[in-house]
């Protein structure tokens, strides 16, 4: 899968065409087919070179409609960074230094999240703030749908937000839902909350288990053992690798130039620094002894 951002970043690089760029990603966050053809035509009214470009991306790896669930609805690579914040510093340092970094930095998250999940836990919270803000949201919409028609047997619905008039088909036992919130998120969407509300139905049972609060606690259960004192671990027996001096960064002091001279460094082409006022090497005229003032003194007085 490709980020949406950077998939952006590169149509802004290659074509400068601002005001393009929500086109871009609206294309990306397409849920449905309908939709996301609809977005498309409208790049394509603006030049097919665009769309030609955008073709070069396969659509299962950048949009929502066509990724088959497997993003979760997420778009970007912040969970990534989530990562990498927590490695930060570790880098630029000995193997051993990494490793041992990379092992205490990963203990410390591993035992906050677990704290952090068992006491939501006792606190009586089922789902993740992220997941209980975004109900609510979608239980504010519900308030303007009507669900019009429905099979309670099969768990199949029709209903019709206000004042638009738009109907969707939602079916509760497929899990599905015709705005495709309900299939890309695993939660319920304003729709599917209407259809529970209506017919009294527990809208939890439609959550998916990834978002509780039970499962988080068990993603972080494993418990890190300390890594003891080194002089205890076992012989390796193992290859010897030897680092490449050449790829080792200095620290201190200016980078040595590795590339050829040409004839446009004649500066660097040309020999030691010679003297204009007596004609000697290793000294400018300012540094002269010959030249008469005060400033006349050889290098190192």
């Amino acid at each position: 899968m490709f980020c949406i951002w950077h998939i952006e970043s590169n149509f802004l690089r290659k074509f400068k065409a601002p005001y393009l760029q929500k086109l871009i990603v609206n294309i990306g966050y397409s849920r449905t087919i309908q939709e996301y053809q609809m977005r498309y035509e409208r790049l394509k009214e603006q030049g097919e070179t665009y769309t030609n470009w955008l073709d070069c991306i396969p659509r299962e790896q950048y949009a929502l409609a066509f990724d088959g669930g497997y993003r979760w609805g997420h778009m970007t690579t912040n969970l990534v960074e989530c990562i990498n914040s927590v490695l930060k510093g570790a880098r630029n340092i000995p193997v051993t230094a990494l490793v041992k970094a990379t092992f205490h930095r990963l203990n410390e998250l591993f035992t906050r999240k677990r704290a952090e999940a068992e006491a939501r836990i006792n606190a009586g919270h089922v789902f993740s703030d992220m997941v209980t803000s975004k109900l609510h949201a979608n239980q504010r919409a519900s308030g303007n749908i009507q669900v019009s028609y429905f099979d309670r047997e099969h768990e199949v619905f029709e209903v019709r937000e206000m004042p638009s008039g738009v109907e969707y088909a939602v079916d509760l036992r497929q899990q599905w839902c015709d705005c495709a919130e309900f299939q890309v998120d695993r939660i319920p969407c304003r729709h599917v909350l209407a259809c529970c509300a209506n017919q009294r139905l527990d809208w939890q049972v439609y959550v998916h288990d990834v978002y509780k609060m039970d499962q988080v606690r068990r993603v972080y259960r494993a418990r890190f053992r300390p890594l003891k004192n080194p002089t205890t671990w076992p012989a390796y027996h193992g290859p010897r690798f030897v680092g490449n001096p050449f790829l080792r960064r200095v620290a201190k002091g200016r980078p040595k130039m590795t590339r050829f001279l040409n004839e446009m460094d004649t500066r660097m082409l040309c020999g030691h620094r010679r003297c204009k006022q007596c004609g000697a090497e290793g000294h400018s005229r300012s540094r002269c002894r010959q030249r008469g003032g005060p400033s006349a003194r050889a290098p190192g007085e």
